[in-house]
């Protein structure tokens, strides 16, 4: 019978503990501790038997039969769930990933881990587990598997999270080609939207905050109208000249256009949206398409896009070449006088935190096994 664990810290901390175990066992049998039980039955037969009427019989041969009865459901007790018999080992634990491949989590192999050289043996002794306690694990964990198995495997709303915030516009030229979009189109048009002040809903008043805005797209007179202005200003080579749009328009050496705004965003492939989608990974935009399942592809791949071009991402320090969080660039004395006293206090509270945070450093492991 196989023994299954689910996490590497767990796969060796169940050898150690059975480890452990097979040591007291040897200690109960060299001091004679194992017979302790056996002698507890005859002394409480004995008393029974003595406080037991005349109308009993014979109570010699009433009490030897109650202690042979007893003592034989000792003997199951002590053979079946305390003495070990099982030997086990590394190659009798198995490490079960199933759930957690089937969830798309990697987890490493145990003999991929630290864990491996320091818990397969404890001074030559192999763990030898009793069959009772054999049988509970291998019930605990088979009742265990399937409760998890019932889970639906979900989203780690937290690490897509973190990848979404980590996502940059890596390519310098990208970057300002989108500074360029920015300054040429949305500019204009949110320029254009408050001097003409339409009426808009809920949502197109949130949609008109980012420069890949549905509204502009798709309303007349904002993105497409290259002749009013909504056009790239600078030329293009990913568009070739085109004498009808471009009429009026230098025609460069380089054989480059100036696509309308709309031109610039949507078209595919060489459009400014398809490029930033490129610069996202498809597994991030598999795991919010697999989560946002209200939303269509098209709508979570804007979401990952208007987060990639925002401000934000853009300016990691808003501008500055590096922010003093409050303090004073040139400093004084009373900074000086400040930050000392800081320091005073924060090395008498390490005195107390840190072997504090030490005995829970040690304990975390154990706590999560």
């Amino acid at each position: 019978m196989m023994l299954h664990t689910n996490d590497y810290l767990e796969y060796y901390l169940t050898l150690v503990g059975w480890i452990i175990n097979s040591g007291i066992w040897n200690m109960i049998e060299d001091s004679g501790l194992v017979a302790t039980p056996f002698a507890a039955i005859i002394i409480s037969e004995w008393l029974k038997a003595r406080a037991e009427g005349a109308d009993e019989g014979n109570k010699g041969a009433l009490s030897l039969a109650r202690v042979e009865n007893r003592f034989y459901t000792a003997i199951l007790v002590i053979i079946v769930c305390c003495m070990p018999l099982v030997t086990v080992s590394i190659d009798t634990l198995q490490f079960d990933r199933s759930r957690s491949e089937q969830c798309q989590y990697s987890v490493p192999n145990p003999a991929d881990t630290g864990w491996n050289t320091s818990f397969s043996t404890l001074n030559g002794k192999s763990a030898v587990v009793p069959v009772w306690w054999l049988f509970v694990h291998a019930m605990s964990k088979a009742a265990t598997a399937a409760s998890i198995t019932a889970i639906p495997c979900g989203v780690d709303l937290q690490q897509v999270r973190m990848d979404v915030n980590r996502a940059r516009i890596n390519d310098p030229l990208l970057a300002q080609e989108v500074a360029d979009f920015t300054n040429d189109c949305y500019a204009r048009a949110r320029a254009k939207l408050f001097m003409t002040q339409p009426t808009l809903s809920k949502d197109q008043l949130n949609d008109v905050n980012w420069i890949g805005s549905r509204f502009f797209l798709q309303t007349p007179g904002y993105y497409d109208d290259g002749f009013s202005g909504f056009r790239s200003h600078t030329p293009r080579t990913k568009w070739p000249y085109d004498t009808t749009r471009d009429a009026g328009l230098p025609q460069t050496t380089g054989g480059g256009g100036f696509p309308t705004c709309t031109q610039w965003w949507s078209d595919s492939s060489i459009g400014l949206r398809a490029r930033l989608l490129e610069q996202v990974s498809p597994d991030l935009l598999s795991k919010l398409a697999q989560w946002a399942k209200f939303m269509t592809q098209t709508e979570v791949s804007d979401s990952v896009i208007r987060d990639l071009v925002s401000p934000r991402k853009q300016k990691l320090t808003q501008g500055q070449v590096y922010t003093d969080y409050g303090g004073q660039v040139g400093g004084s004395v009373m900074n000086d006088f400040t930050r000392l006293t800081a320091t005073v206090g924060q090395a008498a509270g390490s005195l107390a935190m840190y072997p504090a945070m030490d005995s829970v450093r040690q304990a975390a492991p154990m706590v999560m096994a």
